[in-house]
Formats: structure tokens, C-alpha cells, sequence
């Protein structure tokens, strides 16, 4: 049974947790109006020392389970401190805070994850993003 669906968790199971650092290993161009991905369910995924993953803006407000349009790509990142990432952790590229973490979709599983921020939609190329920036998500609001 996923505790997630069912609605176990009352309250934050995640009283304290460090962050997941990785760096930038490519930076993306492009937006797309109606890009379709679909959140899983669960608000968590553990992230393993050395995985790679790709960072997708959205400006739509999105939570577990939504279908998300509107999105723009920031860039994959190589994990450097593994951990767990959970809906509300604030995401940082190269020290700015970019959004918070609305959800996962497992669109290109088992090769890499899309993570899904929610923030304004702009491109890791827009952002004018570098290779080897440092990618920070920070415990947030669950």
C-alpha cells in the first residue's frame, strides 16, 4: 500500500534531512507549452552518489499526480551528496534559489528522472547556467 495514496502521513514524516548536491553536467535550451508529463504519486525519491537527472521548470503550480504543461529545461546534474528529495524542497543553482520541487516524472526511467520545479519558466540557457554550477535542493515546506 502506498502511504502516499492512501493518506497515512497526517503531518511531515521528514523531521530533518540534508541536502542533495550535485553539479551541472549539461545545460538545456528550450520551452514547450504542452509537454505532458505526469507526476507520480509518492513526494519523495532517494537520489544514489553519482546518478544523473534532469531539471524541469514550470511556472504552473503543480503538485503529486497533475499533469504538467507549460515547462522550460534547466539541465541534468550529476549527484554529488545523495539524499532524498521531497515536494517543497527549495531548489538552488549556482547559489540562486530557482523554485521549489512540485514533483517527479519517470518519463525516460530507468535512464534519469525528471524533476519537476515549480518557478518562473525560463531555460538553463536563459538563466545563462554554466557547466559544473553547483545544484543545491534544501528541506522546504512539505
Amino acid at each position: 500500500m502506498d502511504p502516499y495514496a492512501s493518506g497515512m502521513f497526517k503531518a511531515n514524516p521528514y523531521a530533518e534531512k540534508t541536502d542533495v548536491k550535485g553539479e551541472l553536467v549539461v545545460v538545456l535550451r528550450g520551452k514547450y507549452p504542452q509537454r505532458g508529463l505526469q507526476l507520480i504519486k509518492p513526494k519523495s525519491r532517494a537520489v544514489n552518489l553519482g546518478e544523473v537527472h534532469e531539471l524541469i521548470i514550470t511556472d504552473q503550480q503543480a503538485q503529486p499526480g497533475d499533469k504538467v504543461d507549460p515547462i522550460a529545461y534547466l539541465g541534468f546534474f550529476a549527484i554529488t551528496a545523495p539524499g532524498i528529495l521531497v515536494t517543497g524542497d527549495r531548489l538552488k543553482v549556482a547559489g540562486k534559489e530557482v523554485g521549489m520541487l512540485s514533483g517527479f516524472d519517470e518519463t525516460h526511467m530507468p535512464n534519469h528522472l525528471n524533476i519537476i520545479v515549480s518557478g518562473e519558466r525560463i531555460s538553463g540557457e536563459e538563466l545563462g547556467l554554466e557547466l559544473g554550477a553547483d545544484v543545491v535542493f534544501q528541506q522546504g515546506e512539505y
